[in-house]
């Protein structure tokens, strides 16, 4: 079953789903997992395929939109700031951990792209996670940047960044730019199979999505360093799912990441590119896996039954 709910944020309220298991007694909480998109995302781009298998396996899951994006409140639109992702992220876990429905000694965290990178910092240090999911993240911006960018456009860019504070300190609005364009245009996620992905599944399902981010949103991607504290994440159980051909975060910069990491942990590379991860049949490589570790530590379910269970 799933319902529309909101949850307050810092002062503003952020629009989600709430799935419940339809066997869900009267007086048995169940584990839960929240969920949010990746760079500009929202809901409806594909998270159902991953919840509906989730509530499935018997846990609670409650997608939601950040605060500027999608259904959520928040002005000025397309303000997408790491820090105050995580605090949605943390205040979601708060929201749903209140519920009737959740046991909050159970909460898991699921993200994908830039919502991997916040689960991997959130993991780190926020103890009520007890299992974490990272699908395709970003873990350091600047060097995610300068493998997308030629050096005299990465410099171009920086000035651009520079301008656009100095517009903002004189008390002018600052810019925005698309988060797609075609290729040769400028864009904040400057690859082919970016301008594709969002162009036709914003055409499709997500009509309530933008093409445009905040510059400033641009200057917080470059300082953001999500995987810096990686080793922090232990003890916390951290599954780690990345493309095997991803050229938007790319595969190295992931698995050395990864590498860091300490027990338990579990890394899965996939046979497709980044944004192969949402439907099949790459979406069988990264639900499957999720869902699985999910059951293992916040069900409890041992691996022999996993297996069995699987086709």
């Amino acid at each position: 079953m799933r319902q529309d709910v909101t949850f307050p944020s810092e002062g503003l309220n952020c629009a989600g789903w709430l799935y419940v298991p339809d066997d869900l007694g009267e007086g048995e909480p169940r584990p839960a997992v929240v969920m949010a998109h990746g760079f500009s995302a929202v809901k409806e781009m594909y998270l159902f395929n991953f919840a509906e298998k989730f509530v499935e396996a018997g846990l609670v899951v409650l997608v939601f939109d950040y605060r500027y994006f999608g259904d959520s409140e928040g002005e000025p639109r397309g303000k997408l700031f790491p820090t105050e992702q995580h605090e949605d992220y943390r205040n979601a876990i708060t929201w749903v951990s209140q519920r009737p429905e959740v046991d909050p000694e159970k909460i898991g965290v699921w993200g994908s792209s830039y919502s991997g990178a916040h689960v991997l910092h959130l993991a780190a240090f926020d103890r009520r996670i007890k299992a974490a999911v990272a699908q395709v993240p970003l873990v350091d911006g600047r060097e995610n940047a300068q493998r997308l960018m030629r050096p005299d456009i990465f410099a171009g860019f920086l000035e651009a960044l520079a301008q656009d504070r100095l517009q903002r300190y004189a008390g002018d609005e600052g810019g925005k730019v698309p988060v797609v364009a075609p290729e040769g245009e400028p864009s904040a996620l400057p690859t082919p199979e970016s301008y594709e992905w969002f162009t036709e599944t914003g055409e499709t399902i997500a009509p309530n999505w933008r093409n445009e981010v905040s510059l400033e949103s641009m200057e917080k991607f470059l300082e953001y360093s999500p995987a810096a504290n990686i080793h922090r994440i232990s003890p916390t159980p951290l599954l780690v799912i990345v493309a095997g051909n991803d050229t938007l975060t790319p595969t190295d910069l992931a698995v050395a990441a990864y590498e860091r990491a300490l027990e338990p942990k579990s890394l899965i590379i996939t046979s497709g590119a980044h944004f192969d991860a949402y439907t099949e049949p790459g979406l069988s490589e990264t639900a499957i896996p999720a869902m699985d570790w999910f059951e293992r530590y916040l069900l409890g379910r041992q691996q022999v039954e996993i297996e069995q269970r699987l086709p």
